[in-house]
């Protein structure tokens, strides 16, 4: 996968979606569910039901790229709302391939003062 990691972004669709679809149908979620211009050359990601199976959509120069990660044990973390998912990060995007839940993280304690 060649990415130039200055100008791409990363989107997640959240909830499941169909792993029987190829490029054509994944192309047509992106556009019609996340209404985002498939041809800016970004990356989106889409899991299914089950979380085992990770599909990465992206146009490169002069077509498409599908990219598939399949896991044989465990399950990706997957955001289930549109409040969670959206835009990640590259960062993110390593550490989701990784297994790691960043979507749950420890949340941030703001205290006023000690007693």
């Amino acid at each position: 996968m060649i990415v130039d990691w200055t100008t791409v972004r990363v989107f997640v669709k959240p909830g499941a979606t169909d792993m029987r679809k190829q490029i054509n149908g994944l192309s047509l979620i992106v556009s019609e569910q996340l209404q985002k211009d498939i041809f800016e050359g970004h990356l989106f990601l889409l899991c299914n039901k089950q979380r085992r199976i990770l599909k990465v959509i992206y146009w490169e120069k002069n077509g498409f790229c599908l990219w598939l990660k399949r896991l044989e044990c465990d399950k990706f973390p997957w955001p289930g709302s549109e409040r969670e998912a959206g835009e990640i990060t590259r960062e993110q995007f390593g550490l989701l391939l990784q297994g790691i839940d960043f979507w749950n993280a420890h949340q941030k304690l703001n205290f006023q003062k000690v007693s």
